[in-house]
């Protein structure tokens, strides 16, 4: 068993940051979580930061940056970016350290301050770059995320009959529930009407639909099992972390993570990226999907949040529309997905998001996120994925 304990959480609310910058915010989220930990910086023997691409030397080497901060103790500092999911290769990195026997306590941080508009390559390095595939999309085929974003909806429309009152109902639902997280950036609740008259940005998808570009951070403090015990009898575990890349050669395990059925219509377990990265979760924490109360993925867009449903194995290929339907994913539903309000109440914040998803966990875990606390949750997932195909998933439980 890889298992890790979860000591300590914080986060710093979602938003456009103005007056704070990258290391001032880590700096913010640490101290925070190393004092829901109820530890010190002497503590900490390892750290393990997301880089943010979008500021500079302060992005990209944020751990050393924070490191700097606390006044260089010598703490060993790693930097770590794997577009969205960032947050899952930093958890799993500081997992390995911990469970190499090299360190017993270890600091995970990450922040971003995020451009204007959509991700874009004008942000970083060269408009023209060959090597960056989203410079190539953007410039040669006007291939945005959004774009891409209503390909997979298209493809659910036709194939699965999903609709535009499908996609309206899924912002619906986290707008419910992040209009009870004090941490989320958006707290109007939405109706089905109100979604719908909101701007058609890329057919099927509204404005309403897709998440906006965010800042946000987010820290959490892991340990060993057995120095857990110093601080508390009952731990909230990091129970597995799975992590992938696409593999050659399945075209449609692309960009965005989430895999296309085969012609049979079943899961390619050996190609989809967010499949392979759930159930290596799965299988390191020995549970399956069957097992979990709730569930946080990555909802780029409200099509996005039904495919992860199938994914990680909520349900078969082609029936998320009708968990979302019968209400089974939204608020005191058989399977809670996105308690929190998921990117559609907070926005993308790409270094953080995949740690705030675990935080998100860690407090339902612990019993304590009031108006939107899932009732007997002993058991979750996060899941989610971005450029080049980097994915990640995690399971946390009591």
């Amino acid at each position: 068993m890889n298992e890790v304990a979860i000591l300590g959480v914080a986060m710093h609310p979602w938003g456009k940051i103005k007056d704070k910058s990258v290391p001032e915010l880590n700096l913010e989220v640490a101290q925070k979580a190393l004092k829901d930990a109820g530890l010190e910086w002497k503590n900490i023997q390892f750290v393990v930061a997301g880089s943010d691409p979008w500021s500079g030397v302060d992005g990209l080497l944020a751990g050393c940056r924070l490191s700097q901060k606390i006044g260089n103790n010598g703490i060993p500092v790693v930097n770590v970016y794997n577009a969205c999911a960032t947050g899952g290769y930093a958890l799993k990195t500081a997992q390995a350290y911990i469970n190499s026997g090299f360190c017993d306590y270890v600091l995970v941080v990450a922040a971003s301050i995020s451009p204007s508009g959509f991700f874009g390559v004008t942000t970083v390095g060269r408009e023209d770059d060959p090597n960056d595939l989203d410079s190539q999309r953007f410039r040669i085929l006007g291939l945005t995320n959004p774009t891409g974003f209503a390909f997979m909806a298209t493809y659910r429309m036709h194939h699965y009959g999903m609709t535009e009152n499908d996609l309206a109902l899924v912002k619906v639902k986290n707008s419910k529930f992040g209009a009870l997280n004090p941490l989320a950036r958006f707290k109007k609740v939405f109706t089905v009407e109100d979604v719908l008259k909101s701007p058609m940005v890329t057919y099927p998808l509204r404005l309403y639909e897709l998440c906006a570009t965010s800042d946000g951070a987010a820290a959490i403090v892991l340990s060993s099992m057995k120095a857990a015990k110093k601080h508390t009898r009952k731990p909230v575990i990091l129970a597995g972390v799975g992590i992938s890349t696409p593999k050659y050669p399945d075209p449609r395990s692309g960009g965005y993570g989430l895999d296309i059925a085969s012609d049979s219509g079943e899961l390619d377990f050996n190609n989809g990226m967010g499949v392979r990265s759930a159930y290596a979760a799965y299988n390191e924490a020995g549970i399956g999907p069957e097992d979990l109360d709730l569930a946080e993925v990555y909802d780029l867009s409200s099509a996005f949040e039904l495919g992860w449903y199938e994914e990680i194995g909520l349900c078969k290929r082609g029936d998320a529309e009708k968990l979302l339907r019968e209400g089974a994913t939204g608020m005191g539903g058989r399977i809670p997905v996105n308690p929190s309000g998921g990117c559609a109440s907070f926005g993308e914040a790409i270094p953080a998001q995949a740690m705030a998803q675990v935080c998100e966990l860690t407090w339902q875990m612990r019993g304590v996120s009031g108006p939107r606390q899932i009732e007997g949750a002993k058991v979750g997932c996060t899941v989610n994925a971005g450029k080049q195909g980097n994915c990640s998933a995690t399971v946390v439980k009591k």
